[in-house]
């Protein structure tokens, strides 16, 4: 774990002192799970459960906010049954899958989502022969439901094939009035008008955050910390964390906080909730 600061510091031992009063955003792939070549076969980090039932002891929420359906997020990281544990307590576990638009809690327990944004059935028609013009045509396409997401990860040349196909997919992606979301090796399309920033501001006000911490590795968590900095400016502690990895810098530049992939980002969780208990 590295702070990025003397002033990162800081705002570590402020979030320690109102842990009580808040939230810990967390992104799911490349965050809670190892990003892997599949998708499909993405799993959390074993020890990630345990130690959020334990976060979740000393914080007001805790709150997944990730790209992935929330369906996906919950089977893939068991946790709908660590969400029963925590609601058993007393405290709340959110999880907001596809950036936003669909959300579960602990409380909840049933996933609430939109019906699939106008324009995607009219994408897919197209995208297949995208891919064969930009030479991608196997790369693998996974279909979200609410939007789609082009890996380039299995591709021979990842990095490569992601540059070929960013500016022709965000071209398709506008005429049918949807946007792109880049990651790490993937491009995803979707409806605009929701991103991670917004369910951060959200929930900040639903349950009256008294400080902020968010942790991602990836472009599509920009938004968040974009968000949370903008807490920070209204006078909420608030920390930003970056779970660093080869493939993507963007947030080191922007985080408190440092931590090699999801093992590092437990490590830090299970430090502020030693630190909470220990202070409090």
């Amino acid at each position: 774990m590295r702070f990025t600061s003397s002033e990162a510091e800081e705002r570590y031992d402020e979030m320690v002192a109102v842990a009580a009063h808040a939230v810990v955003g967390l992104d799911f792939d490349g965050t809670l799970a190892p990003i892997v070549d599949d998708p499909d076969a993405a799993h959390i980090h074993p020890d990630a459960p345990e130690v959020l039932l334990d976060l979740a002891q000393v914080v007001r929420a805790v709150a997944v906010i990730t790209g992935r359906p929330a369906r996906k997020v919950l089977a893939l990281g068991g946790l709908d049954e660590v969400g029963r544990e925590i609601g058993e307590t007393g405290r709340e576990l959110f999880v907001f899958g596809q950036y936003g638009y669909e959300r579960w809690s602990s409380t909840q327990r049933r996933v609430v989502s939109p019906r699939p944004p106008h324009g995607l059935s009219g994408f897919l028609r197209e995208l297949p022969g995208l891919l064969r013009k930009a030479d991608a045509g196997d790369a693998f396409v996974e279909d979200k439901g609410l939007a789609i997401a082009v890996h380039t990860r299995r591709l021979a040349d990842p990095a490569d094939a992601f540059a070929r196909l960013e500016p022709p997919l965000r071209d398709l992606a506008e005429r049918y009035g949807l946007v792109v979301e880049p990651g790490r090796n993937v491009v995803e399309i979707r409806s605009p008008g929701m991103d991670k920033g917004k369910v951060v501001r959200d929930l900040a006000k639903e349950v009256d955050a008294g400080g902020f911490l968010f942790a991602g590795d990836d472009l599509g968590d920009v938004e968040a910390f974009d968000a949370v900095a903008e807490l920070r400016v209204q006078g909420v502690p608030t920390l930003l964390v970056c779970s660093a990895s080869q493939e993507e810098s963007t947030l080191v530049e922007l985080a408190d906080v440092v931590v090699p992939g999801p093992a590092g980002v437990l490590d830090l969780l299970r430090r502020l909730t030693a630190d909470a208990r220990a202070l409090g």
